[in-house]
């Protein structure tokens, strides 16, 4: 009788076991959804995210009562016939727009899933293919693709959806213990960074075990711009090329060091109307503007030939205005070992180099302002952000969004 007692509660104890370890640790990491011409992949660990929900849940009790009307979307998704992968798969394909990118969902009731379409106000452009907003979904049998655009649909369903030879991945290939990570692919090359979560921040970087990037060691609070930036070279070529602008070897480019603030400025803007007697009447309408006051620093041996590459490729007009920076009025000068360039407002002083390779972004109540086509739950997140800051030192490189320290860590916030 006595080895009933302990052998029942013992097997219940391992069915336990086992379920929790099905629930929260095994998982599928074979890849089924990335086509061959991906250049960049997002992975997410659904069930390690999921676990890091309900730790957060359990610590934070006084989160638990939450908004009713939030923890039914919540679990609106669990609810529209779509299977949740162990690792959501997004990606990017070659010589697509930067904007465009794409997932494969398997359906597990696509009836369901068209009702819950439906009830989210997505709307039927026919042949199973809906939209709202910038999102766009076609439903193919039991599975759906999913982007931010639907140029490339048929590329992907011929691809990914009517092959049977479809190439498939193994999750390791991209992703080691993080909650998620962006891998860049070029030909048999991956270029892989871990996402991490944590209470009050989300870190991107290509080394998890490097120190040499350590936000904490870095002294973001010496000024108080909306935005610092200092870039060498290297990185000034990279930047350039990921706005499609060239930046070649002969301009000998080796230091750009520049601030940014925003400021609210009056803007005067004059229309034309007639009397009774058909008389012209000037009318003059005084509006605020946010626009942005700059100086920008470019460092080089050769200083002329910066000057004359610039005016090669007519950035430079008649009066003396650096014509790449939309904002304008600005003035662009030869000083010292380079060009300076300036808006005509609020003139900032160049500050001293802290020899570091970074672009620091603060969160800005006028940069909040400007936004005028945001939802409620997109303001509260952008203001709830303190700082982003992108760092490179040799090979390593990261990414920090830092957010404002609050009552619940971020995973419980957003």
């Amino acid at each position: 009788m006595k080895k009933k007692k302990i052998i029942v509660p013992f097997i219940l104890l391992l069915l336990t076991a086992a379920a929790l370890y099905l629930v929260f640790f095994h998982k599928d990491k074979t890849l089924k959804y990335i086509p061959e011409n991906a250049d960049v992949v997002i992975l997410l660990d659904v069930k390690k995210l999921t676990g890091q929900y309900i730790y957060s849940m359990l610590t934070h009790p006084s989160n638990w009562s939450g908004d009713s009307t939030q923890n039914k979307k919540s679990m609106s998704l669990q609810d529209s016939g779509i299977r949740i992968p162990d690792f959501l798969q997004v990606f990017h394909l070659k010589s697509s727009g930067y904007s465009e990118w794409y997932s494969v969902m398997e359906l597990k009731d696509p009836l369901e899933f068209l009702i819950f379409l439906k009830s989210q106000k997505f709307v039927n452009k026919g042949n199973n293919h809906f939209r709202k907003d910038q999102l766009f979904i076609v439903v193919e049998g039991d599975r759906c693709i999913i982007g931010t655009s639907d140029k490339a649909f048929a590329t992907i369903k011929k691809q990914l959806l009517d092959s049977s030879d479809n190439k498939t991945w193994d999750a390791e290939y991209f992703i080691k213990g993080s909650v998620g990570s962006i891998s860049f692919i070029s030909g048999q090359r991956f270029q892989n960074f871990s996402i991490d979560l944590k209470d009050d921040e989300i870190e991107i970087k290509n080394d998890s075990d490097s120190q040499i990037l350590n936000g904490t060691n870095f002294p973001i609070q010496h000024r108080n711009h909306f935005l610092e930036m200092e870039l060498d070279a290297e990185s000034v070529k990279k930047c350039a090329h990921f706005f499609n602008k060239s930046i070649s070897d002969s301009a000998q480019i080796n230091h750009i060091v520049g601030m940014v603030d925003l400021e609210h400025v009056n803007d005067t803007i004059i229309s034309y109307s007639y009397d009774d007697n058909f008389n012209e009447v000037e009318k003059k309408t005084i509006q605020k503007l946010i626009q942005p006051s700059y100086v920008i620093g470019i460092e080089s041996k050769d200083p002329e030939r910066v000057w004359e590459y610039f005016q090669n490729r007519k950035w430079i007009n008649a009066q003396n205005q650096f014509t790449l920076i939309p904002f304008q009025p600005n003035m662009i000068n030869r000083i010292g070992k380079g060009v300076v360039i300036r808006s005509a407002t609020n003139l900032i002083p160049l500050s001293p180099r802290l020899n570091e390779n970074y672009i620091l972004i603060r969160n800005s109540a006028l940069l909040l302002a400007s936004r005028k086509n945001l939802d409620e739950k997109e303001k509260r997140v952008i203001s709830d952000i303190e700082y982003i800051l992108y760092r490179n030192k040799g090979m390593e490189y990261s990414v920090k969004v830092k957010a404002k320290k609050g009552e619940f860590p971020l995973i419980l916030r957003w």
